[in-house]
């Protein structure tokens, strides 16, 4: 095996792929609560774009276990958009456990990943129609 066949998906897009049960239900979510719309769509499958990441809801007759984060997004300013789709009616999650404690749903969370140059994160929780566990970030410079 040579480095080319060791980095075989290192050039690759990722795409997050997230269960609906009731695809009408989570394309209202998305749109009304967090301002998102479908830029494609097929039999089964909705399409969404952000900031050249994409991710898709499918139609599935199983649900998510919304025990842990599916997929998040990385904002410049966590209190603001918290704020905004709280007003929006998203009900954010409260966490009090060891090493992790929410206040008013955002979290300080310490250390990052170096290659961020961050020294940490803020965090919030919120689960979509559908129970998929969404969150949301902010790197602390």
């Amino acid at each position: 095996m040579n480095a080319d066949d060791r980095n075989l998906l290192a050039g690759s897009r990722v795409a997050t792929r997230l269960p609906a049960q009731d695809l009408d239900r989570a394309r209202r979510f998305y749109a009304e609560r967090l301002g998102l719309h479908p830029v494609d769509e097929r039999p089964g499958g909705l399409l969404y774009r952000c900031e050249g990441a994409e991710f898709a809801l499918f139609r599935s007759t199983g649900a998510s276990s919304g025990t842990f984060t599916q997929m998040a997004f990385e904002v410049d300013d966590i209190e603001t958009v918290v704020s905004e789709l709280k007003r929006r009616g998203v009900v954010f999650d409260e966490v009090d456990v060891p090493g992790l404690r929410t206040r008013d749903g955002i979290a300080e969370i310490d250390g990052n990943y170096p290659s961020k140059g961050a020294r940490g994160e803020r965090g919030a929780w919120f689960r979509d129609s559908e129970g998929n566990l969404l969150g949301i970030g902010e790197p602390v410079v």
